[in-house]
């Protein structure tokens, strides 16, 4: 058995046409873009909207109690996957700690902070170790050193990128040795930084909790600038009129990176791609990365010369809104991995040293294949790539009533919307040509 078979996991054989599919859903953008023009032309989305939570369920969900249970929790866990990675069977099709990392953390991550908000960052293991260590040598939360802001996002790019070259690309990827030498290492590193510059480090630089508080603007429970918690419309935590150093760098990431991995499912990419090749799985990706990252970039700066916006400035001003994408692109390449795959943690931990044990009654299941029909696998892709693609354009189009000149927003969303088609018709097309 080998993890990470890719993300579209177990389904090849999804019933829909694909010309039909990559053609519909690129005119319902086209249509969605449209429509906007027409019936859309105030901003509605504001930041500071929502309305506020019952008293009592805001207290729950703000209390300390909450945050330490959850932190424990996530310490303990985080610690049972590093020892059976290292103590436990030495193979993946018998270690749960492949699974727990690159299927049920990984993957998990996203919908839980769309739903929930940026949990990773309320009980994150990295924290708690920071903290102890803070309290250890006698050193201040702040760190030692101030951090710049003009790092931004640009190290949590940095940490994706290598985790998505690692899962899509690096061979050995699913040894449980491996899996545990790498969580070592990239704690280690995280905590010792945030040692020197500050538990501020984290928030941006720390790639799976930057991961999770992106995806958590989607989530529609949010909070005010006054710290209030309210129930919002999901795009409101996009509006934010301010470009952020390397959030286009960490949007292309995600979303070139689920592309590649749709590209590798193509039966081109299959029958003259040598699979176990690592060049060509780097430039791969990196093409991948690099493609998303000028067709959003040039698209931005035809905008800016249309509208007479700053061409430096535009592509980050707009770059959370390409999240909705990154979403979207993660649910249909990682629905039915997710769903099938992902009971592999499960069954695994009941016997998680291999010793016989059955702890959780799972201990010698087998992936039931048959929990997700091919039907619905395609139903929840294609859907979720179009609508990850209309809610991009919707935001983007409210952010630009709130941002450009009145007399040339549309003509300056005339290229975003050309990419947003293309987008869409290129990420069906690698999702459906497997």
């Amino acid at each position: 058995m080998h993890v990470l078979a890719h993300g579209l996991g177990g389904r090849t054989d999804l019933p829909m046409d694909a010309v039909t599919a990559i053609i519909g859903g690129g005119a319902a953008v086209a249509a969605s873009f449209l429509a906007l023009t027409a019936a859309w032309r105030r901003p509605r989305l504001s930041p500071d909207a929502g309305r506020p939570l019952p008293a009592r369920i805001a207290r729950v969900l703000d209390s300390r109690a909450l945050t330490v249970t959850g932190r424990v929790l996530a310490f303990a866990a985080t610690a049972f996957v590093l020892v059976v990675a290292v103590a436990g069977p030495g193979t993946d099709s018998r270690n749960l700690a492949p699974w727990a990392l690159f299927v049920t953390f990984w993957v998990g991550l996203v919908p839980v902070s769309v739903l929930l908000g940026p949990v990773w960052r309320r009980v994150n293991p990295l924290r708690t170790l920071h903290a102890a260590l803070c309290a250890l040598t006698r050193t201040g939360a702040q760190g030692r050193r101030p951090l710049s802001k003009r790092l931004g996002y640009w190290p949590a790019a940095g940490w994706l990128t290598g985790f998505v070259w690692l899962e899509l690309v690096a061979p050995h990827r699913s040894d449980p040795r491996l899996v545990g030498a790498l969580i070592c290492g990239y704690a280690a590193l995280n905590v010792g930084l945030a040692w020197v510059y500050g538990r501020d480090w984290f928030t941006r630089c720390d790639g799976f909790e930057a991961y999770s508080s992106l995806m958590a603007r989607l989530c529609p429970i949010g909070r005010r600038a006054d710290g209030t918690l309210v129930l919002r419309t999901p795009l409101t935590g996009l509006m934010r009129v301010t470009g952020e150093a390397g959030l286009t760098a960490a949007a292309c990431v995600l979303i070139g990176s689920t592309g590649f991995d749709g590209i590798t499912r193509t039966t081109y990419w299959r029958d003259n791609v040598d699979p176990t090749s690592i060049v060509a799985g780097t430039l791969g990706l990196a093409a991948a990365i690099a493609g998303v990252a000028v067709l959003y970039v040039g698209a931005l700066r035809v905008s800016a010369a249309l509208t007479g916006d700053d061409p430096a400035e535009l592509p980050g001003r707009f770059a959370a809104t390409l999240l909705p994408i990154a979403f979207g692109y993660t649910l249909a390449h990682y629905f039915s991995f997710f769903m099938l795959e992902g009971q592999m943690t499960f069954i695994l931990a009941s016997d998680p040293f291999g010793t016989g044990l059955n702890l959780l009654g799972s201990t010698g299941y087998r992936v039931d294949y048959g929990l997700v029909s091919p039907t619905i696998t395609a139903q929840v892709q294609v859907n979720a790539i179009v609508l990850g693609h209309i809610g991009a354009t919707i935001a983007a189009h409210d952010l630009a009533l709130r941002t450009q000149p009145p007399g040339r927003t549309l003509l300056g969303q005339l290229p975003i919307a050309a990419v947003m088609v293309a987008l869409t018709c290129a990420g069906l097309f690698a999702l459906l040509s497997g």
